[in-house]
């Protein structure tokens, strides 16, 4: 049986106009600009406008990768959207990017993986292509993460940013080779990052509500122990499945550049090998890694890698992580 190869054919992002700065976050909650740069590396994040949805950022971004594919909704196979902040709970939120697109029936379904959503979803892309069974597959990651975030804690509400990041994976004409996937979880992490009501264990209440018991509950120094293990783990786990390949570039998780500094020293790459755009967009979580990705790609960050390993890596609520790794260059 002849293997079948595919890499990324095209990628898109969207943030929102409007950005808030530290300097607003600060008016908001007990917190300065030197407390969150120093401990983040955040300068400011993006926020939806009043009306705007998850969807809304996702058919921008997928439009946008679509053209740079040079494919249309015919063309489509398959659409998967990673996110933990859909439009609504029931029906999937992809389902409604795909409809705004002109998909008419091409099959759609979201994957709550926290922020390694877009990796989990490119991984599951990858098995249709690989099995034949897909030819162009959109893989989406989006988060309104402003949403369920608690302006009353400034140790977790000064992190998060909204965008969407969007990559079509194809059979045909791709400039960057899919090589391996990883994805794993480990459940007994389940309580590091989480939301208290909204589910069916604990539906919305008036008093749930004003008791903030849907926002977004985050255990900071469990996160950032477990962040910078599982990034040098996935880099170098896809390094050991490509031994023949050099290391050219890491798009990790835009989680804190803390971490990510932390892991780049362990596994000694310069600066420039290691993609960062923290201080502009904050955590988005599943859109981190495609947003991050797009903007590598525009500003000269893959020059020269050609023929060279290219990493993605992110880890998330869950707990999941994973990775995805590219030999660079057009097919």
């Amino acid at each position: 049986m002849t293997e079948v190869r595919f890499g990324l054919r095209g990628t898109g992002s969207y943030t929102p106009e409007k950005a808030l700065t530290n300097a607003e976050l600060s008016q908001i909650v007990d917190t300065s600009d030197e407390w969150i740069t120093k401990r983040t590396g955040i300068k400011e994040r993006r926020i939806l406008a009043e009306g705007q949805t998850t969807s809304d950022m996702c058919v921008a971004a997928a439009k946008i990768a679509m053209e740079d594919a040079g494919i249309s909704a015919a063309d489509l196979d398959l659409i998967i959207l990673g996110t933990v902040t859909p439009d609504q709970h029931v029906p999937a939120t992809s389902c409604k990017v795909a409809a705004a697109l002109g998909c008419e029936k091409t099959p759609a379904f979201d994957v709550a993986a926290g922020c390694s959503g877009f990796i989990y979803s490119a991984t599951i892309a990858s098995q249709f292509l690989r099995a034949g069974t897909s030819r162009n597959v959109l893989v989406m990651g989006a988060e309104s993460l402003s949403r369920i975030a608690n302006y009353k804690d400034r140790t977790s509400c000064i992190l998060f940013g909204d965008a969407a990041g969007a990559a079509v994976f194809s059979t045909e004409d791709w400039f960057a080779e899919v090589l391996s996937n990883t994805i794993e979880a480990d459940g007994s992490g389940y309580d590091v990052m989480y939301q208290t009501a909204g589910g069916a264990q604990q539906p919305l209440t008036a008093e749930l509500l004003d008791a903030n018991e849907h926002k977004l509950v985050i255990h900071g120094r469990e996160v950032y122990r477990f962040a910078v293990n599982r990034m040098v783990e996935l880099v170098r786990g896809e390094q050991a499945k490509n031994p023949d390949l050099e290391l050219g570039g890491v798009v990790p998780h835009q989680v804190n550049a803390r971490i990510i500094e932390s892991a780049r020293e362990k596994l000694e790459l310069p600066l420039e090998r290691v993609f960062v755009n923290i201080d502009r967009y904050g955590n988005t979580s599943a859109a981190s890694v495609p947003l991050a990705l797009d903007e590598a790609r525009h500003n000269g960050f893959f020059d020269g890698l050609d023929g060279k390993l290219v990493v993605m890596c992110a880890f998330g609520a869950g707990l999941t992580w994973g990775s995805l790794a590219l030999r660079w260059g057009r097919a």
